[in-house]
C-alpha cells in the first residue's frame, strides 16, 4: 500500500470513526482506480487486478485527470466483471456502486488537497456522480409480518423468534443484530452499533421485550455458552451467530410462507414500512433506522402515503 493511501485510511479510520469495513472498502476502490490509471497510461501490460501499486506518488495523483476518472467509470459500466451472483448481466457494476467508487475518490483527493496539502489542486473537485434509479424496497404486509412470526419453527425457535420480531419492530440491519451485546438490552431499551460505531437507543415495546425475556431464559440455561460470552444471540455451539448464519436461519423461515426472494435486510424495509403507517414521522424513522440523511429514509414514503392514496378515492372519476 502507497504511503499517502495507508494515510487516508488511517485518518478516516482514527478521525472519522468509520469502521473497519468502511476502510477496507475505500482501500479497494482506491486500488482498483490506480490499477487502472496504470493500464490506461499504459504503464503496465499486466492483468488489471494484478498490478502493484505500492509505487503510486504524489507526481502519479497530481497527473489525474478528470478526463481519467470518467473513463474509468466507462471501464465499470462497460467492461469490469462482476461477481458470480451480480444481477446486474454479465458485465458492468451498477449505478450505485459507481457513485459509491466517486465518493471514494472525492474524499481522498479532497484529503490529499485540504488535509494534508499533497496536492494544490484537486483534479476532481467539479466530478459528478453517477444517477442512479432508487426502485422502491419489497417489504412485508402487515398480514405477511403477522404469519411469519405464526409460523416460526424448530430447535431454536424461540431465539429465532425474538431475533425476527426485532427486525420487524426496531428495523436493525443483520450486521447490527449480530453484533448485539447482553448488555446492550435494557427493559424498554436497547443499545445498538451502527454503521461508522454510532451507537443510537431504540425504545421496545411490550412484545419485544416478552420475546427478549423468554430467550434470555433459554440462553441462561444452554449447556454450551462460551466462557465469558457477551453475545446476545447465541450459534447452536454457543458463540455469537455470524452474518451468515442468521441470513440463513431469516431466509429458512422467509420461504417457510413462500417469501423465497425476501432476505433479513427486507425485514428492515418492512419494519419502516410498518411504523410509517402507524403515524410514526419520518424524522422518527430517520431516527430509529440510523439514517445519516433524511433522503435515504423518504424513500419509504413513496410505498405508503395515505394522502397519495386519499387524492386517488376523491378523484371525480373514482
Amino acid at each position: 500500500m502507497p504511503p499517502l493511501l495507508r494515510q487516508f485510511l488511517t485518518y478516516h479510520e482514527s478521525i472519522k470513526g468509520h469502521s473497519r469495513k468502511t476502510c477496507d472498502e475505500y482501500f479497494l476502490d482506491l486500488r482498483h482506480f490506480f490499477r487502472f490509471l496504470k493500464v490506461h497510461r499504459g504503464l503496465t501490460t499486466q492483468e488489471i487486478d494484478e498490478i502493484c501499486i505500492a509505487d503510486v506518488d504524489k507526481a502519479f495523483l497530481a497527473a489525474v485527470t478528470m478526463s481519467e476518472v470518467y473513463a474509468f467509470l466507462t471501464y465499470l459500466s462497460r467492461e469490469r466483471s462482476n461477481q458470480p451472483n451480480s444481477k446486474h448481466g454479465e458485465a458492468g457494476i451498477s449505478a450505485a456502486s459507481r457513485a459509491r467508487k466517486v465518493s471514494c475518490l472525492r474524499s481522498f483527493f479532497k484529503y490529499l488537497t485540504l488535509k494534508i496539502h499533497v496536492l494544490d489542486e484537486n483534479p476532481i473537485a467539479e466530478i459528478d456522480v453517477p444517477k442512479a434509479q432508487r426502485g422502491l424496497p419489497k417489504f412485508l404486509t402487515l398480514e405477511q409480518s403477522q404469519e411469519l412470526l405464526k409460523n416460526i419453527a424448530g430447535a431454536n425457535q424461540t431465539r429465532d423468534y425474538a431475533i425476527l420480531l426485532l427486525f420487524l419492530v426496531c428495523g436493525l440491519r443483520i450486521s447490527e443484530m449480530v453484533g448485539l451485546n447482553v448488555t446492550d438490552y435494557h427493559g424498554e431499551q436497547l443499545r445498538v452499533l451502527g454503521k461508522g460505531n454510532k451507537e443510537r437507543i431504540l425504545y421496545l415495546n411490550d412484545a419485544a421485550r416478552e420475546a427478549l425475556d423468554k430467550y434470555f431464559l433459554c440462553r441462561d440455561t444452554m449447556n454450551n455458552v462460551a466462557l465469558g460470552e457477551r453475545a446476545l444471540f447465541l450459534s447452536s455451539r454457543g458463540k455469537r451467530m455470524h452474518v451468515q448464519t442468521l441470513h440463513q436461519a431469516v431466509k429458512k423461515h422467509l420461504a417457510s410462507i413462500g417469501l423465497f426472494d425476501y432476505s433479513a435486510h427486507k425485514l428492515r424495509h418492512s419494519a419502516a414500512t410498518l411504523m410509517l403507517s402507524s403515524g410514526t414521522n419520518i424524522r422518527t424513522l430517520q431516527e430509529v433506522l440510523g439514517h445519516d440523511h433524511l433522503n435515504t429514509t423518504e424513500i419509504y414514503t413513496h410505498i405508503t402515503n395515505e394522502d397519495m392514496k386519499k387524492a386517488a378515492e376523491s378523484h371525480p372519476l373514482a
